[in-house]
């Protein structure tokens, strides 16, 4: 799969991640462990590319496996799953993009947008942060693993 070309659907999210992993981290030996103290690395490297002088056209692809691996952690330690949103939900023109987050009490959260938010907006946008504060995840204490299943109700056909 080619992330730094993916339409997307939430089916590809994870090895969206996990590419962005192979691709980056292991080169760089960075700590990507799905973690939610990895986060502080996403956000450095947000960073990195923000003091880079790079335009958000210039690292689309680098900010879209970035996102995807927020969306993994928030999928592995706050137990939320991908979802397709459909071309005519309200969501999908807000968010900016075709797939999100749903967290276990329902709601559905944006990390490639959040993760765009970061590097056009800064440190007041950190990803770190914004997974401590998301409303809706499964405290650490009480986590059980919950099943990944596909979301019937978009009606995607990925």
């Amino acid at each position: 799969m080619d992330c730094e070309s993916l339409t997307s659907c939430a089916a590809d999210m994870e090895g969206c991640a996990a590419e962005f992993v192979e691709r980056v981290g292991v080169r760089a030996r960075l700590p990507l462990d799905y973690s939610v103290g990895s986060l502080r690395v996403v956000d450095r490297l947000v960073e990195g590319l923000r003091r880079g002088g790079a335009g958000r056209e210039d690292v689309a692809g680098t900010l879209l496996g970035l996102g995807a691996y927020v969306g993994e952690v928030l999928v592995r330690e706050a137990g939320a799953v991908w979802v397709d949103l459909p071309a005519e939900h309200l969501l999908r023109s807000v968010f900016g993009h075709p797939v999100a987050v749903r967290m276990p009490d329902g709601r559905v959260w944006n990390p490639l947008g959040r993760t765009v938010n970061r590097f056009e907006l800064g440190p007041s946008e950190s990803l770190h942060t914004y997974f401590l504060t998301l409303h809706g995840r499964r405290s650490v204490r009480s986590r059980r693993p919950l099943p990944r299943i596909p979301d019937r109700a978009s009606g995607s056909a990925c």
